[in-house]
Protein backbone atom coordinates (compact mmCIF):
# COMPACT_ATOMS: atom_id res chain seq x y z
CA UNK A 1 0.00 0.00 0.00
CA UNK A 2 1.34 3.29 -0.89
CA UNK A 3 2.16 5.68 1.75
CA UNK A 4 1.26 8.79 -0.06
CA UNK A 5 -0.21 10.45 -2.89
CA UNK A 6 3.01 10.61 -4.83
CA UNK A 7 4.12 7.09 -4.36
CA UNK A 8 0.74 5.79 -5.44
CA UNK A 9 0.82 7.88 -8.86
CA UNK A 10 4.45 6.54 -8.91
CA UNK A 11 3.43 2.67 -8.72
CA UNK A 12 0.27 3.69 -11.17
CA UNK A 13 2.76 5.26 -13.94
CA UNK A 14 5.24 2.33 -13.35
CA UNK A 15 2.56 -0.32 -13.91
CA UNK A 16 1.18 1.15 -16.39
CA UNK A 17 4.81 1.44 -18.62
CA UNK A 18 5.07 -1.74 -18.00
CA UNK A 19 1.76 -2.80 -19.94
CA UNK A 20 2.51 -0.41 -22.53
CA UNK A 21 5.97 -2.06 -23.01
CA UNK A 22 4.55 -5.44 -23.63
CA UNK A 23 1.76 -4.46 -25.80
CA UNK A 24 4.14 -4.81 -28.96
CA UNK A 25 3.86 -8.75 -28.06
CA UNK A 26 0.25 -8.21 -28.84
CA UNK A 27 0.61 -6.21 -31.56
CA UNK A 28 3.23 -8.52 -33.52
CA UNK A 29 0.64 -11.87 -32.95
CA UNK A 30 -1.87 -9.80 -34.08
CA UNK A 31 -0.02 -8.29 -37.62
CA UNK A 32 0.81 -12.15 -38.46
CA UNK A 33 -2.59 -13.22 -37.98
CA UNK A 34 -3.54 -10.03 -40.50
CA UNK A 35 -1.20 -11.24 -42.87
CA UNK A 36 -1.83 -14.97 -43.13
CA UNK A 37 -3.48 -16.48 -45.89
CA UNK A 38 -5.62 -18.96 -47.25
CA UNK A 39 -3.44 -21.61 -46.45
CA UNK A 40 -2.57 -20.62 -42.70
CA UNK A 41 -3.39 -22.18 -39.45
CA UNK A 42 -5.67 -19.61 -38.40
CA UNK A 43 -6.45 -21.24 -35.74
CA UNK A 44 -3.01 -21.73 -34.25
CA UNK A 45 -1.97 -17.87 -35.12
CA UNK A 46 -4.98 -16.70 -33.18
CA UNK A 47 -3.84 -19.38 -30.48
CA UNK A 48 -0.61 -17.46 -30.32
CA UNK A 49 -2.57 -14.24 -30.16
CA UNK A 50 -4.62 -15.11 -27.59
CA UNK A 51 -1.61 -16.29 -25.61
CA UNK A 52 -0.08 -13.19 -26.19
CA UNK A 53 -3.18 -11.16 -24.53
CA UNK A 54 -3.64 -13.54 -21.40
CA UNK A 55 0.44 -12.75 -20.72
CA UNK A 56 0.16 -9.19 -21.10
CA UNK A 57 -2.82 -9.36 -19.21
CA UNK A 58 -1.98 -11.36 -16.22
CA UNK A 59 2.12 -11.20 -16.51
CA UNK A 60 4.39 -13.72 -17.21
CA UNK A 61 6.47 -15.31 -14.66
CA UNK A 62 7.91 -12.26 -12.91
CA UNK A 63 5.48 -9.84 -13.66
CA UNK A 64 1.67 -8.66 -13.01
CA UNK A 65 0.52 -7.54 -15.96
CA UNK A 66 -2.42 -5.72 -16.14
CA UNK A 67 -3.76 -6.75 -12.91
CA UNK A 68 -1.07 -4.52 -11.29
CA UNK A 69 -2.00 -1.82 -13.34
CA UNK A 70 -5.46 -2.57 -12.07
CA UNK A 71 -4.67 -2.87 -8.27
CA UNK A 72 -2.07 0.91 -8.75
CA UNK A 73 -4.88 2.75 -10.82
CA UNK A 74 -7.60 1.01 -7.49
CA UNK A 75 -5.17 2.28 -4.64
CA UNK A 76 -4.42 5.59 -6.96
CA UNK A 77 -8.01 6.68 -7.02
CA UNK A 78 -9.27 6.06 -3.35
CA UNK A 79 -6.40 7.96 -2.43
CA UNK A 80 -7.06 10.61 -4.75
CA UNK A 81 -11.06 10.62 -3.55
CA UNK A 82 -9.60 11.16 -0.09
Amino acid sequence: MAKSMQEAREKLEDEFGQVRRHLDKIHDALNRVEAAGPEADLSGLLDDLEKAVKEVRDGGVVGSGAHGHKRARKEYLELKEG
